[in-house]
């Protein structure tokens, strides 16, 4: 299964920056800094996103707040003991990031080719919505993968919900940002923000074409 793992998540970002930057960490003396860009969604509310970029990418660029940007890069995750437990965080990783005027009608999209990690968990909505909660195992270079939440809708949750772990899916849609609240103590109600992967198309992957090197990321509807 040689395949380019570069073309196994993509993401493509267009938002504003809302944060100042901050000092991430530094790695082959290289400094990494997170910013969080709010980008819209089609029902006029916002996503908050969190993005983590490498010194090199903005040394010319003009970061301040308020600044429109356009994000080229992945959906990375790692895992951070906070409050007494480990946390999956995720993060937008820039490979590539520029000033824009305006941002288009498409701002957010990813591409994810991956495996199913977990045993999905399919539940409806007090409205009657289907919903199908996934976790995908994407891999990356270097032997290391990134585990991210996957949330699909309708005839996708449907479908996703009889699907196996260990089975091999590629999913089109958004990155998306939720607020909840966890109660840590009968006193001590706290908020939180999860991140996640909203499907809007989905396909199994037939192993006999993979193998083949059929596995070219068809990019219908992403960055029109």
């Amino acid at each position: 299964m040689a395949y380019n793992l570069l073309s196994t998540n993509k993401v493509y970002i267009e938002g504003k920056i809302v944060s100042e930057l901050t000092f991430s960490h530094e790695m082959y003396g290289e400094g990494f800094y997170n910013f969080t860009i709010e980008v819209p969604r089609l029902s006029e509310s916002m996503d908050y996103l969190p993005v983590t970029v490498s010194e090199r990418l903005i040394a010319a660029l003009d970061t301040k707040k308020g600044n429109l940007i356009r994000i080229e890069g992945q959906l990375r995750s790692y895992n951070k003991f906070i409050e007494g437990s480990n946390r999956l965080i995720l993060t937008i990783f820039a490979r590539d990031i520029n000033p824009i005027e305006e941002i288009s009608k498409s701002p957010n999209q990813i591409c994810l080719d991956g495996f199913i990690c977990k045993d999905p968990v399919y539940r409806t909505t007090p409205f009657g919505r289907e919903i199908t909660d996934l976790l995908l195992a994407v891999n990356r270079p270097y032997n290391k993968s990134d585990y991210i939440p996957v949330i699909a809708w309708g005839r996708n949750a449907r479908f996703s919900s009889i699907l196996e772990v260990g089975s091999h899916i590629k999913i089109w849609g958004r990155i998306q940002s939720r607020e909840y609240e966890k109660k840590l103590s009968d006193d001590n109600i706290v908020k939180r923000v999860a991140y996640e992967v909203s499907i809007s198309k989905m396909e199994k992957v037939n192993e006999d074409d993979f193998d083949n090197g059929e596995n070219d990321m068809n990019e219908e509807n992403f960055r029109e």
